[in-house]
Formats: C-alpha cells, sequence, structure tokens
C-alpha cells in the first residue's frame, strides 16, 4: 500500500453503526477499509457525474449550433406534445 495518513473523520451515530456492522459481519476488515471503499466509490460517482456534465455541455452546443427551433413559443411546443400524445394513444 501506498503511504498512508492517518485522519479523524466525524460520521453520524447511523453512520458509525452502519460500518461497525459491516466490518463485524465479516464484509470488511477494518474500518478503514469500508472508508477506502466508500471513498473510491465517491471518486467514481464524481467522475461520472462530471462525464455527464461535459456531455450534457457538449449537447447543449450542438443543439445551439443547430439553429432555431421549429416552433415558436411553448404553447405550440405544448400543442405538439398533446398531439403526439393522442396518436400514441390510437389503436
Amino acid at each position: 500500500m501506498a503511504h498512508v495518513e492517518k485522519v479523524s473523520v466525524a460520521l453520524t451515530a447511523e453512520m458509525l453503526a452502519a460500518v461497525r456492522e459491516a466490518v463485524e459481519s465479516g464484509e470488511y476488515a477494518s474500518s478503514s477499509e469500508v472508508m477506502r471503499e466508500a471513498l473510491r466509490d465517491w471518486k467514481r460517482r464524481r467522475l461520472l457525474e462530471q462525464r455527464e456534465i461535459e456531455e450534457l455541455r457538449c449537447l447543449w452546443q450542438e443543439g445551439l449550433e443547430s439553429g432555431s427551433g421549429r416552433f415558436a413559443d411553448m404553447a405550440a411546443i405544448k400543442a405538439e406534445a398533446r398531439r403526439r400524445l393522442v396518436q400514441a394513444q390510437e389503436p
């Protein structure tokens, strides 16, 4: 294992109970192992969120660059949505 540094973490009673339960059940060898996995999951989730945000930015820019929409206003958009809903419900 790479260089490790001890840190103090404050947890709610509920969180601490969950950590202790995971260790006592044998799922993890130590509370440190639980915290390391939680941090790895947190890092993965943040990376995924950053990728999703970047994808949304690209799609937004692509939409802007595609030109004006075909509907004049929100009322026209809603009317089209209602038309499609009725059409989808027809046998």
